[in-house]
C-alpha cells in the first residue's frame, strides 16, 4: 500500500495511512504492529484516533529514520509517499515508494 510521511511544523511525525488503507489492511482488534525499517524492527501502537478519522502511525524512531531518508532535503514541505508492505501479521516493510506510485 501506499502511505506518506506525517509532519507536525518542520518535524515528521509519523505515516499517514489513509482511512482506506487502514479499513483494508489493519483490524481494529490489532492495538500495535511491528515495522521494519532497514535492519531495524520496532513495535508501534495504533491509538483509538487510528480509527476515528486520524490513521496515522508514530513513534520517535521511525520519526527520525524518516528524517533520516530525507535525502533531498524536502522536510515536511512536501510528504514523502512511502511503501508499507504486509511482511506477516501485523507486520510491515517500511521501504520507498514504487516511482509510478511516487507520482
Amino acid at each position: 500500500m501506499v502511505v506518506t510521511s506525517q509532519c507536525s511544523g518542520r518535524r515528521v511525525t509519523g505515516i499517514l495511512v489513509g482511512e482506506s488503507n487502514a479499513q483494508r489492511y489493519f483490524s481494529r482488534e490489532t492495538k500495535e504492529i511491528e515495522l521494519q525499517l532497514d535492519h531495524l524492527r520496532i513495535e508501534c501502537g495504533l491509538p483509538p484516533h487510528f480509527w476515528n478519522g486520524k490513521p496515522e502511525i508514530s513513534d520517535p524512531r521511525l520519526s527520525l529514520w524518516l528524517e533520516s531518508k530525507d535525502r533531498k532535503g524536502h522536510g515536511c514541505r512536501t510528504p514523502t509517499p512511502l511503501a508499507l508492505i504486509p511482511s506477516g501479521t501485523n507486520s510491515f516493510i517500511v521501504a520507498p515508494a514504487p516511482r509510478e506510485a511516487a507520482g
